[in-house]
């Protein structure tokens, strides 16, 4: 486990990406930022466990909700921002939007608007891991609703039968847009699956960042070791709706105001405290912090250049 300055680290990356997703929540209903956008407004500790497992050299693939993913693996706010409301400054030099945002030379190869589009690409990154001889692994991030995608089985089973060194990590947040995973999936948890592919699953709070990393770190280097993939489930929430579409009809008041009591930041900053890590409160303080560099991330990107109109054709491929 990582030491007390790395762990408010820790903290201080979830509420990055917490008040990331709620600044943009906001610049959407001005009409700032364009097409759409989904928020991971309450899964923080998910992303920020599993990485924070991951050595130099690892990679990540990722979901059309995204943003914890890259802020967690490093990625610069500044360049999000811009990404976000279009700029040339952006990692896709404003071409990608919310859904598209990567920085492969990094490490992260991708947030994805393809419903499980991200395990193909992981079984790429492992393949190509295990032919260099490459003590690397990588971790796919997905949600329930892509487990029932016919990419799923293909990937799993692949990964299983070539022993790549991937962790499969659903965020069961609990709906796939309006659907609930207890309409959409026979088995109690999607962990159970694995066994049809000869690998370990595992279900874990996601709302406990030690549990997730602990759980993570276990399964890479089960993954370094030549053992092939594990399936991880973390139980998740997600407070916001789906998307900006989304009129969030399917589900009450109440039982978000359940999952709220659980908050995996609250959470995480009582651990720090109880460990004094942190003094009673001073969480508050870093998070004021941190509401300011995101102001001034976005209000950076707000006055960087527009991309020129005669690159319109560049980086796009068909």
């Amino acid at each position: 486990m990582p030491d007390n300055d790395n762990r408010v680290e820790l903290l201080r990356q979830m509420l990055l990406s917490r008040y990331f997703d709620e600044k943009v929540n906001d610049l959407y209903a001005e009409g700032k930022v364009h097409g759409t956008a989904h928020f991971y407004v309450g899964q923080e500790s998910v992303a920020v466990g599993a990485i924070s497992a991951l050595k130099e050299g690892d990679v990540i693939t990722s979901t059309h909700r995204g943003h914890g993913h890259a802020i967690a693996f490093g990625l610069d706010v500044d360049r999000m921002a811009a990404e976000l409301l279009g700029q040339a400054g952006g990692y896709c030099h404003g071409k990608g939007g919310s859904m598209h945002i990567a920085d492969v030379g990094a490490g992260m190869l991708g947030a994805n608007g393809i419903v499980g589009g991200s395990m193909g690409i992981v079984c790429g990154a492992g393949w190509a891991f295990k032919r260099r001889g490459q003590d690397h692994a990588a971790i796919c991030f997905f949600g329930e609703g892509a487990a029932n995608e016919g990419i799923f089985h293909e990937s799993l089973n692949m990964a299983a039968i070539w022993k790549l060194p991937v962790v499969f990590l659903c965020e069961n947040n609990q709906y796939g847009m309006s659907m609930s995973v207890k309409r959409a999936t026979a088995v109690e948890n999607i962990s159970d699956r694995a066994s049809a592919y000869g690998m370990p699953g595992v279900t874990v709070s996601g709302s406990d960042l030690d549990e997730v990393h602990e759980a993570t770190a276990t399964a890479l280097e089960r993954a370094r070791a030549g053992e092939g993939p594990t399936l991880l489930e973390a139980i998740t929430y997600r407070y916001l709706g789906h998307s900006k579409s989304d009129a969030n009809l399917y589900r009450t008041r109440e039982e978000i105001s359940e999952w709220r009591k659980r908050d995996p930041i609250e959470r995480f900053a009582a651990v720090l405290e109880g460990e004094g890590a942190l003094q009673e409160g001073e969480w508050r303080t870093l998070e004021e912090q941190v509401k300011e560099r995101i102001e001034e991330a976005f209000d950076k990107a707000a006055q960087s250049p527009d991309p020129e109109p005669a690159s319109a054709l560049e980086d796009v491929y068909a």
